[in-house]
């Protein structure tokens, strides 16, 4: 018999019906809204399965809304997440894709841009529980959880930058929990993504940037 944990019998501390359709959705955009500069001034929310057909009755939609300003999953501002968002002046919208069928159920695009004109597309699974992954970023397949403090760093593959990122987390003492590179293709744009026991430090990313192969570095915690 499989193990359990009593967060997966209780469930998240969550506003909404569904732990996939409200919670799940809710921690996608929340991390999605951390890998790009603030303020975040429009959001298209592209929702593919089961979000596609349900999103509105299950507040999907509010959920979604929430997480990108910013809102946890028990935050009770989600509730009036369209209201305060036309209040901020951001601008959003939602389109049900149910054409394409080869894809996780509860899927969602998250396409973001910033004040400074910046454009961010994250994809993001519910898959259970409140859980979730991020399985890809301006469409480069990659996979974390953000259950770790995460450093995500865009670079260009070459040699020497992922020994970089390295020597950095290790003068500033940061234990690595995983690391794992994805990459459009030998030599082109790549992801590193690392993932650590303990909160990572401001600093760390005025360090990895000092790298004339790195293009951005964020923290996601």
């Amino acid at each position: 018999m499989a193990n359990i944990s009593a967060f997966e019998v209780l469930g998240p501390n969550m506003i909404g019906p569904s732990s996939s359709h409200t919670a799940g959705a809710c921690s996608v955009a929340f991390l999605a809204q951390k890998m790009i500069k603030h303020p975040i001034t429009e959001v298209k929310f592209t929702l593919y399965g089961s979000f596609a057909h349900t999103y509105a009755g299950h507040g999907t939609d509010r959920a979604l809304l929430g997480g990108i300003q910013g809102f946890d999953t028990d935050d009770k501002r989600i509730r009036d997440s369209f209201k305060i968002a036309d209040e901020n002046g951001l601008k959003y919208t939602f389109v049900p894709d149910d054409t394409v069928e080869d894809i996780y159920p509860n899927t969602v695009d998250i396409e973001m841009k910033n004040a400074e004109g910046k454009t961010v597309t994250v994809r993001g699974e519910s898959i259970g529980g409140g859980k979730v992954k991020i399985v890809k970023i301006n469409g480069v397949d990659v996979e974390f959880t953000g259950e770790y403090s995460a450093l995500i760093v865009t670079q260009q593959d070459v040699r020497g930058v992922v020994a970089h990122i390295t020597a950095v987390l290790s003068h500033l003492g940061v234990n690595i929990a995983f690391m794992r590179l994805f990459r459009e293709d030998k030599g082109q744009i790549a992801y590193t993504i690392v993932e650590t026991d303990g909160r990572l430090p401001a600093s760390v990313v005025e360090f990895i940037l000092d790298n004339p192969n790195v293009k951005d570095a964020m923290i996601v915690q």
